[in-house]
């Protein structure tokens, strides 16, 4: 029975044999031999239509099986995949699986090793001076994408696509699929979508949706999908010169609020249950040590299946979430585990007290990031976190936390507190004519003097002018400004260059 499968796991692993076994007997030979003589099985067991997404998860499976794999389960349990050599890829055994031929590949963006097709979202004019759902650009010579925004659809493959040919709707560059990692490119990376909630942020990156309910991880968080999102995303990330860290490889719910107003409606997603730890490794920037013990930075790399702390409202607000391992870290205010958690003023001005909600950000870090610590006390660790003490558990023998390497910033000498902004706009003065100024909006942060932030580098104060459908006025402004990405809570933040005094953290 369907229920069975989806909830027993040897129900599920036979279920799958059987599929691959019926799938081999379909294809004319007997279910047995060597691992090589399963190549078209296991491309028609990915359920793929197009012969190109059917032979990269192929491809994946089979490199998979001859590198050898080990992982351990969320219930604990050790599974080790001996390597097999003999594993050999043969893509002639796709004849006759009765797969579609995919001629996008010429005109796509991405690596030759994944399945990709050119689905165009629609830049079309609407109404009185409305349009939609993307703005033309010419990056990177207009202007540097020194971004990859990861997302999730919050809705099934399908209707991800009926989004985003909505020409009043809104824009990223690729989708990706569920089942078998399949992707579809709707712009241009020179263009730019309107994705992120942060229209700075929009302007410097690739967004990348993955379907998917964040919630919901084991049903779409597959290892087809994060091994093929891997894949484009170091491509991207070779082409555009983008660093593979946590400060450049944002979630969507790193990237910061505008205004103190949009603070509150940031989105949330990939969520706590997204596996960063993983995801870097496939992108070969695995999230090890890389200074000593006593080191003024960390990284947050939790081991994510034994790390599991209590989440509520995946199904229904205020209802337990089911025990999973996660890539979040929960900070407190004192060092203990019955302490207050860490409030954000930025996502709740009234002052009441972050949750343990799934989608609540208030309290937590996430694999990957990087934090100044403030102080050490026996297991735990005390990072600067918007703008105060963060404390979380840190075991000798199970940490969460990794010494880091990397650099620093704090307040000039003189200066009590400085700002923290959520886009880099360049003054008021670097604007030309018939341009619009932007304000220049601190958020409801500060870095008090002594505190300490990491920083992902500094960045120009830039703006993307791009306010009419007709693109014979758009402009890139940039200013005498400078700033500093950090990482300040959850959410990444900026400074300003003339602010702060920037060194290497010790190690």
């Amino acid at each position: 029975p369907a229920e069975r499968l989806r909830s027993d796991p040897a129900a599920n692993i036979r279920g799958g044999a059987a599929l691959l076994a019926e799938a081999q007997r379909e294809r004319g030979a007997a279910p047995g031999g060597d691992a090589a003589d399963w190549y078209g099985a296991v491309a028609a067991f990915s359920g793929a239509e197009d012969r190109a997404t059917a032979t990269a998860y192929a491809d994946e499976v089979f490199s998979v099986l001859r590198s050898g794999e080990a992982r351990t389960t969320d219930s604990g349990v050790r599974v080790v995949l001996a390597p097999q050599p003999s594993a050999v890829a043969d893509a002639s055994q796709t004849a006759g699986l009765g797969l579609r031929e995919s001629g996008a590949k010429g005109s796509v963006e991405c690596p030759r090793t994944v399945s990709c097709e050119w689905l165009p979202a629609p830049y079309e004019e609407f109404g009185e001076g409305d349009y939609g759902n993307h703005d033309k650009a010419d990056r990177p010579r207009s202007a540097r994408i020194d971004s990859i925004v990861i997302h999730d659809t919050e809705a099934t493959w399908d209707t991800t696509l009926e989004l985003v040919q909505d020409p009043e709707y809104v824009s990223w560059h690729y989708s990706l699929r569920s089942t078998d990692g399949h992707i579809a490119q709707h712009l241009r990376t020179k263009d730019v979508g309107w994705h992120a909630g942060n229209w700075y942020t929009n302007a410097k990156s690739i967004g990348l949706e993955h379907e998917g309910f964040l919630a919901d991880p084991d049903a779409w968080y597959t290892e087809a999908m994060y091994r093929t999102s891997a894949r484009l995303v170091s491509h991207l990330a070779r082409k555009y010169g983008i660093p593979l860290d946590r400060l450049h490889i944002l979630g969507h719910d790193t990237v910061p609020g505008t205004t103190p107003a949009t603070i509150p409606g940031m989105h949330t997603d990939p969520g706590p249950y997204w596996d960063w730890q993983h995801y870097f490794a496939l992108l070969g920037a695995p999230l090890k040590a890389s200074a000593g013990k006593k080191a003024e930075l960390v990284t947050i790399a939790p081991e994510y299946r034994k790390n599991r702390p209590e989440f509520t409202g995946c199904e229904k607000a205020g209802e337990p979430c089911a025990p999973h391992g996660s890539s979040a870290v929960r900070v407190y205010t004192e060092p203990r585990e019955d302490a207050p958690l860490v409030q954000d003023i930025g996502l709740r001005p009234d002052g009441s007290p972050s949750t343990i909600d799934v989608n609540d950000l208030g309290s937590r870090v996430s694999a990957g990031q990087s934090y100044a610590v403030a102080e050490r006390r026996g297991e735990w660790t005390a990072i600067w976190y918007l703008g105060q003490k963060a404390w979380f558990k840190n075991p000798r023998k199970a940490p969460v936390a990794v010494p880091a390497s990397g650099r620093v910033l704090t307040p000039r000498p003189g200066l009590a507190e400085v700002p923290v902004y959520g886009r880099a706009y360049p003054e008021k003065e670097a604007y030309p004519a018939g341009v619009t100024p932007q304000e220049i909006v601190p958020l409801p942060y500060r870095i008090a003097a002594g505190q300490r932030y990491a920083t992902g580098g500094q960045v120009p104060g830039e703006y993307y002018s791009a306010p009419t459908f007709d693109t014979s006025g758009h402009t890139v402004v940039r200013g005498k400004l400078r700033y500093y990405e950090i990482q300040y809570g959850h959410r990444v933040g900026y400074v300003r260059a003339d602010d702060v005094v920037v060194r290497t953290a010790k190690r």
